[in-house]
């Protein structure tokens, strides 16, 4: 991989640390000051990470209402895939897995549909089914655990997205054994977060932009200006590598720093590669920059268990018109289009 220094000054670096993508406001958003501005900021916790809103309007009571209403959106695409609610229809569908198959919602189907697109185009790197290996725990508060390679292997028989059966006319899914488990984590978020700026122009409001965990969407401007999304390093994540400026689009993120745990000198973390069901290795981070939630969609969690080399070819063959950020131990990689966005930016 070849090394990028940083685009960025010390003076750009005042923002909450946590994700590969962070969104650099103006101080009046910053400090909430909803009163003093058209800007208003909003969070919440959602899909088990932070979710923050800034929307731009210059009437506050129809700002209000639609960032009432998005998140109400969120809220009701979140709890339907959520794996950890038990009356989701994901769960639902783990239940009655090997069973009759169940209805599912319009937006579910999408998002299954994506899932199992991206397992035949990125060679099973992305499987959906990978809820099956349910004896990992990563999520803050709960003791590290690793599960036996006994265990893996018994959990090993039941991953496999031609067990995922849907019927798209019928509206029905089904997953064809007992045990079998979805975890839409890594393809559900981006279209949790796009529902919920639609739903902001929607009200009207058509200056935003939503922060789900580093995964960043937006639209129109920040008061005539680009939004500033800066991009950190996923193995010094207090480290900028530099600042993009988008008036639209999307900016996927994933790492390995910000769920998981380090046990023997290797790093264990929520990306796990369907083949083995252990975590990824080789990538600690990327980014993935397009126009286009769904040309990104998914394809995060399949390039951190594939590695930079096979990224790579994806990047060309596979997503035209996407800028990417790979970081791996050796360096950070940039698509040619994306070092001159950054440097632009700088």
């Amino acid at each position: 991989m070849r090394p990028v220094a940083p685009l960025t000054s010390p003076r750009r670096r005042k923002l909450a640390l946590g994700a590969l993508a962070c969104v650099l406001l103006p101080r009046a958003v910053q400090a909430r000051d909803a009163g003093l501005s058209p800007l208003q900021r909003s969070a919440a916790v959602l899909m088990g990470t932070q979710v923050d809103i800034v929307a731009v309007h210059a009437d506050a009571a129809q700002r209000a209402r639609a960032l009432d209403a998005a998140w109400a959106e969120m809220l009701r695409l979140s709890e339907m895939m959520s794996r950890y609610r038990s009356a989701s229809q994901v769960s639902l569908l783990a239940q009655a897995a090997g069973g009759a198959p169940l209805p599912v919602a319009p937006e579910l189907m999408a998002v299954l549909q994506q899932a199992q697109d991206l397992a035949r185009r990125s060679g099973g790197r992305f499987d959906a089914t990978v809820g099956a290996y349910a004896d990992w725990h990563f999520e803050p508060g709960q003791p590290a655990r690793l599960p036996d390679a006994a265990t893996l292997a018994r959990q090993h028989v039941l991953v496999g997205a031609h067990g995922l059966q849907l019927d798209v006319p019928r509206g029905t899914a089904r997953l064809a054994r007992p045990g079998m488990r979805l975890d839409l984590g890594g393809i559900a978020k981006l279209p949790i977060l796009q529902a919920g700026l639609r739903t902001l122009a929607q009200h009207g409001v058509h200056d935003a932009l939503i922060n789900g965990g580093g995964d960043v969407l937006c639209s129109g401007s920040l008061q005539g200006r680009p939004w500033r999304i800066g991009l950190r390093d996923p193995r010094a994540p207090q480290r900028l590598l530099g600042v993009l400026a988008l008036r639209g689009g999307v900016v996927a993120a994933s790492g390995d720093y910000e769920r998981g745990f380090d046990h023997a000198g290797r790093r264990y973390h929520h990306i796990l590669d369907p083949r083995n069901g252990q975590p990824s290795e080789g990538l600690r981070g990327l980014a993935l920059v397009s126009a286009d939630v769904e040309a990104v969609n998914g394809w995060g969690a399949a390039m951190m268990v594939a590695g930079a080399d096979r990224s790579r070819r994806w990047l060309r063959e596979q997503l035209p018109g996407v800028e990417a950020m790979l970081a791996g131990p050796d360096g950070v990689w940039l698509t040619a289009g994306l070092q001159a966005r950054l440097m632009a930016s700088a």
